[in-house]
């Protein structure tokens, strides 16, 4: 029988629109004001940590909806922005420099829907606010690290080729080399000048010196390259801390631009952008005097550095391998639930870590962590000046010789080994970076852009109602009831979809896409009114006019997806999530404009004698 569904297919409908609306309904609940309480440095909240934070806001007065515990973090829920605010300041003042206590915005959703992974969309900062980061890389440090590691460059490539030399020292932007002999010196040259051809080399007989100077152009190459690393870096670590829809780019010739959608604190973000933690391996020096060495007599070959306990260790100033080489880092634990991080090298590495250990087997090789921390002092040129902070966070006796894959030990606790994983793999950065302008887009004009994007939506969805109702009467009822499906499976996929976000250009995606899902229905209609004017019976112009439509339909939705998928693929913040609302409209709407709309019609008008159609 003609435009007859079996009873499956019609379920199928049902359930596919139903399942849209179950998981949009979290969008109606909206949000509270919280506050997050959360360790830093290995720290974990606890239920002690939980007490002190009821008895605070309890003294001050404070009301909470509920405070809760889970996965070393806490979470107290207000019931106004003016509670929450309170709450920021007693707590940060009461816990102390060991808690990061951060403002957040944390779904109403009843409990029931979040068991079963619902949650809300999640929105851009133009819609939900945030903040917005300027951060400035220090490029002098970049140039120094850059000169560090042509220091060891030049003289492990003297040493392989067997040439004597007296030093190797940094002075200003050159190298100088200090030889032995002058037949040193002239192999010396021409060795370096073959391998390091964008450096200006020259020589002086009398001193048996060889200077290494950096031109403009390999100082531009070292910025530049310290920039780029740094914003792929910081990408790799805003990726690893789930903020959706995030904006980082570069600004100028030494800034960086990084927008953090839905942040209303930034001292989880702050912790993480900023760090910028890196790892060395340094032989222990077991033959120097550590007394000494702790009464200003260190010697020449080693420096002085301290264990997580304060207890004092003499290390080789000789680096065996730094973390540019870490390719992948995870935290586990070894075989005496010690928590420990398992650490990659890419082949470069791999190698040196190879050629560092295969002649120091049994003797103790020490894993050093290093972060910069930004000082209130700026150097004559205007960048920010960095405290070089270095600790020894393990201590180990060479085993084996050690290739590409191995582990470390003595991180400390199971978050702190995590954390540390964390920052090894999203990238040590090239140069430390400082945050010279913050600037927080407020909950306010979010709000505003909301509505007026909403009203657009419902004023594109009014016309089109009262449109296909006057044209098309009872059919344009059908159509509009295939919008309205159309709309909540938009809001339902995007809210599954963890990295889906609704932008502003988002919403001017889902008015295109109520426009190509009225022109679906159009099509057909107008094929199924053309089939009747032909003297076709009722029965048989509905199901031509599906049948015909069809193709045209899938033609101009799937060149219109290609295009949305190329935006996609090739555009960043708004074009992206323009994009992404695009080609979700896309699908929905090929569903609802061209099945659905077909199960309503065959379960009113199909099967049926019918003399005439209101169409």
């Amino acid at each position: 029988m003609l435009n007859r569904y079996p009873l499956w297919k019609t379920l199928m409908v049902a359930f596919i629109v139903a399942f849209g609306a179950l998981y949009a309904t979290p969008n109606l609940y909206g949000e509270d004001p919280a506050v997050q309480v959360s360790g830093l440095r290995g720290v974990e909240a606890n239920a002690a940590t939980l007490d002190t934070i009821k008895t605070n806001l309890t003294d001050n007065n404070i009301d909470f909806a509920n405070i809760v515990l889970e996965k070393g973090q806490i979470l107290a829920r207000f019931k106004n922005t003016e509670d929450q605010l309170k709450a920021r300041d007693v707590l940060d003042d009461k816990l102390g420099k060991k808690y990061s206590v951060a403002l957040n915005l944390t779904p109403a959703t009843p409990d029931w829907l979040a068991a079963i992974g619902g949650t809300p969309m999640k929105l851009g900062l133009d819609l939900s606010g945030g903040v917005s980061f300027l951060m400035e890389v220090n490029m002098k440090e970049a140039i120094n690290k850059a000169k560090v590691g042509m220091v060891g460059d030049f003289r492990g490539d003297l040493r392989n080729e067997k040439i004597r030399y007296r030093s190797v020292k940094e002075d200003g932007n050159a190298i100088v080399v200090k030889f032995r002999k002058v037949e040193d010196l002239e192999k010396g040259q021409l060795l370096l000048k073959k391998r390091y051809r964008d450096l200006l080399l020259s020589t002086d007989e009398d001193t048996l010196t060889l200077t290494a100077q950096m031109t403009e152009q390999k100082l531009k190459e070292i910025r530049e390259y310290a920039l780029q690393q740094n914003i792929t870096i910081i990408r790799n670590r805003v990726n690893e801390l789930g903020v959706a829809e995030p904006l980082v780019q570069r600004q100028g010739k030494k800034h960086i631009v990084i927008e953090l959608p839905g942040v209303q604190d930034t001292a989880k973000a702050k912790e993480i952008l900023n760090a910028t933690a890196t790892i060395e391996f340094r032989l222990v020096d077991t033959e120097g005097d550590l007394n000494a060495a702790l009464n200003g007599r260190i010697p020449a070959s080693s420096i002085l550095l301290r264990e997580k306990d304060g207890k004092p260790i003499l290390l080789n100033k000789r680096i065996m391998l730094t973390g540019d080489h870490i390719t992948d880092a995870k935290s586990g634990f070894d075989e005496y639930s010690r928590p420990q991080v398992n650490i990659s090298l890419d082949s470069a590495g791999g190698s040196k870590m190879s050629n560092g250990t295969k002649s120091n087997i049994g003797k103790p090789m020490a894993t050093v962590f290093i972060e910069y921390k930004p000082t209130d002092k700026r150097d004559l040129e205007g960048n920010l000046i960095f405290e070089k902070v270095q600790e020894v966070i393990s201590v180990a006796t060479i085993q084996s010789r050690l290739g590409k894959s191995f582990r470390i030990t003595g991180a400390g606790s199971q978050t702190e080994a995590h954390n540390l994983a964390l920052l090894l793999r999203a990238g040590a950065l090239i140069a430390p970076i400082s945050i010279v302008e913050e600037r927080t887009v407020g909950p306010t004009l979010g709000a505003e852009n909301v509505q007026l994007g909403f009203q657009a939506i419902l004023m594109g969805f009014g016309l089109v109602f009262i449109f296909m109702i006057i044209y098309y009467r009872a059919f344009g009822v059908v159509a509009n009831m295939a919008l309205g499906a159309n709309l909540v499976l938009i809001i339902g996929v995007m809210s599954l979809i963890p990295g889906a976000t609704l932008t502003l250009p988002g919403m001017a995606g889902i008015v295109l896409t109520v426009g190509m899902a009225v022109d679906a229905n159009v099509l057909i209609f107008e094929r199924i009114r053309e089939e009747i004017r032909e003297g076709k019976s009722i029965q048989q112009a509905i199901h031509q006019g599906y049948d015909a439509a069809f193709s045209t339909i899938i033609d101009a939705n799937i060149t219109t997806l290609i295009a949305a998928l190329i935006l996609f693929a090739v555009g960043t913040g708004p074009v992206k999530g323009f994009a992404v609302t695009l080609s979700i409209g896309i699908i929905t709407s090929m569903f609802t404009s061209v099945v659905g709309t077909r199960a309503v019609v065959n379960a009113v008008w199909g099967g049926k004698s019918l003399k005439k159609l209101s169409i």
